[in-house]
């Protein structure tokens, strides 16, 4: 779900004159948000220093929001979604324009996630790319946030210990053992393909999205649906018998 609430954010997003390392970075900032949700990342007002006399709930919302911007500004989210949002498509996959020198953006090599980006473009009309968000727990990289670091033994084993380094940073906003439920199970990314319109963007993928979609094709019920009920998606061929032979023809 929270997957797919990126995907949302980002559609909403998507116009020209849009920064593509915008869309990312919104993107990172609903993952994060999902891992708060489920206790991943424990949030109260007092990880923004607010006073403890300020009632519970007032301005909450706005409170998270600010305290997931700096989470995303000092690079958490890269640790769960560690790929890029998308990439360009046309006559290849994964198309190239992506970084023209002189001409687009340059690529950000400093910081994770926003260094595997296929393009920092300012959108335009009629681009067509991926939009596919993320959220992973990759082994490594979990260790990593944890401060765990792997050395030999004199048996020539590895062993992981507790060590301080650049994650530092972050161990004091992870519960580790709300982490431990989900190591091992791999990850979520929902990719979609879309253009960017005059005013927005228009979405060719029409597969099921939201999880009551999945659960009704997955217990046999008839795809596509006669109503769109997310239309926030923007799957402009949603409804049309197009869109079920896509699908089921592959």
């Amino acid at each position: 779900q929270g997957v797919l609430n990126a995907q949302r954010v980002v559609m909403n997003m998507i116009r020209p004159g849009v920064s593509w390392v915008d869309c990312h970075l919104a993107a990172e900032m609903e993952v994060l948000r999902s891992l708060v949700r489920v206790g991943v990342i424990p949030f109260t007002s007092s990880s923004l220093g607010s006073s403890p006399d300020k009632k519970k709930g007032d301005n909450h919302e706005v409170e998270e929001d600010s305290f997931l911007r700096k989470l995303v500004q000092e690079g958490l989210g890269a640790y769960f979604m560690p790929h890029g949002l998308g990439h360009l498509i046309g006559i290849d996959t994964h198309d190239v324009g992506g970084y023209i020198p002189s001409i687009t953006p340059s690529r950000i090599t400093t910081r994770g996630g926003l260094r595997n980006l296929r393009t920092s473009r300012i959108l335009e009309e009629n681009m067509t790319l991926t939009v596919e968000p993320g959220c992973y727990f990759i082994d490594h990289l979990m260790d990593e946030l944890l401060g765990i670091k792997f050395n030999d033994d004199h048996h020539g084993n590895t062993c992981p210990e507790k060590g301080m380094d650049a994650s530092a940073l972050f161990q004091t906003y992870i519960n580790s053992n709300a982490l431990q439920r989900f190591r091992g199970f791999g990850g979520v990314r929902l990719e979609d393909v879309i253009a960017v319109t005059k005013d927005g963007c228009e979405n060719y993928t029409c597969c099921p999205r939201t999880l009551e979609e999945v659960e009704h094709v997955a217990s046999g019920g008839k795809w596509p649906p006669t109503i769109d009920h997310a239309p926030e998606l923007k799957r402009i061929d949603l409804l049309s018998i197009s869109c079920s032979k896509s699908l089921f023809s592959l």
